[in-house]
């Protein structure tokens, strides 16, 4: 019983760990069904970062590029969501978008369609390259 009830307390704080963003960080959606429907609403793309708590690559992205300066410009243009693969709730996303690594991160149009996608930690630098390219696709399709 004593065991059972350490392995949910420790799992419990995991997915705590992974939705504790520093200040200044995107304003994250906890859900890919959540951020496609602020997708449709509003016409922006989406950013939907595949992580873990455990994850080193995953950690450094979420403390030191997504709240970066370089990054911030972005913030807005974007419907941002953040989805711990721990969580049984996004499985069936981990499964569609083919998660296999993480970070993993699917940039889709408002529609849902792919515009592009990472796997693996990057700079911030080279993050906001990437969503500026992202940004000009999602204005072509």
């Amino acid at each position: 019983m004593k065991k059972t009830i350490l392995l949910i307390l420790a799992a419990a704080s995991s997915l705590a760990l992974a939705s504790d963003f520093p200040k200044g960080s995107p304003q994250f959606q906890d859900s890919s069904t959540l951020a496609m429907s602020a997708a449709k609403k509003s016409g922006k793309p989406v950013i939907l970062v595949f992580s873990a708590a455990w994850c080193p690559p995953c950690q450094a992205m979420k403390h030191d590029v997504y709240p970066s300066a370089e990054v911030k410009a972005f913030h807005d243009k974007f419907v941002w969501a953040y989805l711990d693969v721990d969580d049984p709730r996004n499985e069936s996303a981990a499964t569609k978008y083919g998660v296999n690594g993480i970070p993993h991160i699917e940039f889709l149009n408002a529609a849902g369609k792919e515009l592009d996608k990472q796997v693996g930690g990057v700079s911030s630098e080279e993050f906001a390259k990437t969503l500026q390219s992202v940004l000009a696709k999602a204005h072509k399709s």
